[in-house]
């Protein structure tokens, strides 16, 4: 259990300096399908370790799973995308944080059945989505019909995404399932292409501020990628009962935002600066001791 734990951790860290980056890109108003078609076409790079890895071609049934997860995720960062434009990024962030679990809860059991769990392991699922959630909580949050219709979606898709995931996993090596997802992603997000619309914003030429964006832009998508990788790599390493905790525990990756913003609105408030109310901060407070609280109930 320690090994996916541990890994997961690390995986939301990374995730908590892609999302300061696209807090960053996304405020300057991108593109959403410039941006989905970026991400997704470079994940073709992984394509380069192939050499090195003991690759394969998948049968024809993991082929579906392959297919079936780059056909959600894609549509998943594009409803995203769209959400941080409509709306604040931090709210549509915490907003799929906060709901993912309880579809993958939902969907583990409609494609696995039942799964036998202890009463620890509930326990601590609980704390930690409680966690999750309460760090998630936004004061003014305005629940329109439009903003539920968006992130819900997108949380769907993300939460399927973990699902397909593993089934692809469950036949294939890490390595292996982990490229054909990629090489899938990219070759689907050329489909972004069709549109005239999205290929003149796609190849338009660079202006000075939109190469400083790009520059966010690159080092954004290699901490996404990375911590891509290790998400995969602890869905690849926990049983499926254990996949709705994997992501009960996204309440990291806000408590590791909430002290990047703080380090950089007290030390480098050039880069990114932010009031952060005592009421905040007693939220956080409270929110990192639940999550503390169900990491040890797993731990020990």
């Amino acid at each position: 259990m320690i090994s996916w734990l541990l890994v997961i951790i690390l995986a939301y860290f990374f995730f908590s300096l892609a999302s300061l980056g696209d807090k960053l890109v996304l405020n300057r108003k991108a593109d959403p399908a410039v941006y989905t078609f970026y991400v997704g076409f470079f994940s073709i790079l992984l394509a380069v370790i192939i050499p090195f890895i003991n690759f394969r071609f998948p049968d024809a049934k993991t082929l579906v799973w392959i297919i079936a997860e780059a056909g959600v995720y894609l549509p998943g960062l594009y409803l995203m995308y769209i959400a941080v434009n409509k709306f604040e990024v931090s709210k549509v962030i915490t907003t799929i944080g906060a709901t993912q679990p309880v579809f993958i809860f939902a969907l583990t059991w409609i494609f696995w059945g039942p799964q036998t769990m202890t009463a620890k392991v509930i326990l601590a699922f609980i704390i930690l989505l409680s966690g999750s959630i309460i760090i998630s909580v936004e004061k003014n949050i305005n629940l329109t019909a439009d903003y539920l219709k968006i992130t819900i979606l997108a949380s769907l898709m993300f939460s399927l995404d973990y699902i397909f995931s593993k089934f692809v996993f469950s036949s294939m090596t890490f390595w292996q399932g982990f490229i054909w997802m990629r090489i899938f992603i990219s070759l689907f997000s050329l489909l972004f292409l069709i549109s005239r619309k999205n290929r003149k914003a796609i190849f338009a030429k660079q202006t000075v501020s939109d190469k400083k964006t790009g520059a966010i832009f690159a080092l954004t998508q290699m901490s996404g990628g990375t911590a891509n990788i290790l998400q995969s790599f602890a869905i690849f390493l926990a049983p499926v009962a254990f996949l709705p905790v994997i992501n009960s525990l996204r309440g990291a990756q806000y408590v590791f935002l909430f002290l990047i913003t703080l380090f950089l609105s007290v030390f480098l408030p050039k880069i990114l600066k932010e009031k952060i109310s005592k009421t905040a901060i007693v939220q956080k407070i409270i929110s990192i001791i639940l999550i503390s609280a169900g990491l040890a109930i797993l731990i020990f």
